[in-house]
């Protein structure tokens, strides 16, 4: 496999997105790093990047998504996410970045399309961690 040619970030922290784009840039881990301060924003940038029928190669393969957000928190964008036909017709791997550990949230996170989860501060190791683990990269 290769590297995943799009990353989105979706998170409402302007001062974690711009950290975690610099980071992912300085790695040269994707093509392109898109930002959504919550999941309503991400829904609409899927929208747009991932067209139903050909031409996916904008559409990000790799989501990094906080839990907490205001107006679409990270579950609920799990939820809705799971109702689109891209849901069913490619292979993006989320993983859920965030400080929450309470209990409710994990047991939440078991019957939705999550393939991981990180605590935040996103770092190098991370990155090759999720890179090696679904995109075959040492």
């Amino acid at each position: 496999m290769s590297k995943p040619r799009t990353i989105l970030l979706v998170d409402d922290d302007p001062t974690t997105n711009y950290l975690n784009r610099r980071l992912l840039e300085k790695l040269a881990v994707a093509d392109r790093v898109l930002v959504a301060l919550n999941g309503q924003e991400a829904l609409q940038i899927l929208a747009v990047e991932c067209p139903e029928t050909g031409g996916d190669a904008t559409c990000p393969a790799l989501i990094f998504l906080d839990i907490n957000m205001p107006l679409m928190n990270g579950f609920d964008f799990l939820e809705a996410y799971q109702q689109l036909p891209l849901a069913h017709c490619r292979a993006l791997v989320i993983i859920m970045l965030t400080t929450s550990v309470h209990p409710h949230d994990m047991q939440r996170l078991d019957a939705l399309p999550v393939a991981g989860l990180l605590s935040k501060p996103l770092n190098p190791a991370k990155v090759q961690q999720v890179l090696a683990a679904h995109f075959g990269q040492p």
